[in-house]
């Protein structure tokens, strides 16, 4: 059964509420969000409510915001959510304030020793439906919260020394401390026009060459590529790695994918945003 407007605009409302209470850095109890709003909710199961908080985290994505942690992005939802989402978003101020902090913040590199949990599996690449784009016209984004984090320098850098610590405890634990030794950070040794960020080795002394996007929000976040880094990654297939670096400020974890990032991702031709939704 089709969600009704009432029932959209009480689980978006909420879902905007822990949203920015989750970018100001503040805690809340999702259960207890849930048990509310199953009181409004009364035919709908926590199943359901959970689904649904999923397709809201891709609306927001769709609209330049950042989602919350643990409701990973559904897509082919229902284009009312979009539309009642634009609405509501009007009319907070305290989000928009929040979402700007957290996509400008600068960021340091954190003291990890020990990488062993560090690197997860990639999300898989799917395809929007038709109807989640039925009402994009009427839903101007104020600010690309994503584009902007894209732009913050110092995050972006604190990733790249991130993933080269990472790259450098992989070989030593691989028994290959002399490749270790010889990963570099080109993209501040050489430039940032090359393609790529950081020159790396596999087990048998092949060169990598890996690109880092860095993000503090949720694993299937978007990103941002240039002409050049699309072009590199499909002359450089076989030795070209995306290394996506997700919820830096919390837990940062990292997953990599080989080959061009075109097969890999869903890549918007005017943007360039790449995303996996």
């Amino acid at each position: 059964m089709e969600w009704s407007r009432f029932e959209v605009e009480a689980i978006v409302a909420d879902y905007l509420k822990m949203l920015a209470l989750e970018l100001s850095g503040q805690t809340f109890n999702k259960s207890a969000h849930r048990k509310a709003l199953k009181q409004k909710l009364s035919q709908r199961s926590d199943g359901s409510i959970e689904f649904k908080h999923g397709n809201i985290s891709a609306v927001m994505i769709e609209l330049g915001f950042p989602y919350i942690r643990g409701y990973q992005p559904r897509g082919n939802y229902q284009s009312l959510l979009l539309e009642v989402a634009t609405e509501q978003i009007k009319w907070l101020p305290t989000l928009d304030a929040a979402a700007q902090s957290a996509a400008v913040q600068p960021a340091q590199v954190p003291d990890l020793q020990d990488f062993s949990h560090v690197s997860v599996d990639p999300p898989s690449k799917t395809h929007k439906a038709a109807e989640s784009s039925v009402f994009k016209e009427l839903a101007p984004v104020k600010r690309d919260y994503l584009a902007q984090e894209a732009r913050n320098q110092s995050l972006g850098l604190a990733g790249e020394e991130f993933v080269l610590q990472y790259e450098h405890w992989r070989l030593i634990s691989l028994g290959h401390k002399n490749l270790a030794d010889k990963v570099e950070h080109v993209s501040k040794t050489k430039g940032d026009g090359l393609g790529y960020d950081i020159l790396s080795f596999d087990a048998n002394g092949k060169e990598k060459f890996i690109e880092v996007k860095t993000t503090s929000f949720g694993r299937d976040t978007p990103f941002f590529v240039t002409d050049r880094e699309l072009n590199f990654s499909q002359v450089a297939e076989s030795q070209f790695h995306l290394t996506r670096v997700f919820e830096f400020r919390k837990s940062p974890k990292i997953f990599s994918l080989r080959g061009s990032i075109g097969q890999h991702c869903n890549l918007d031709p005017v943007t360039y945003r790449a995303s996996f939704t």
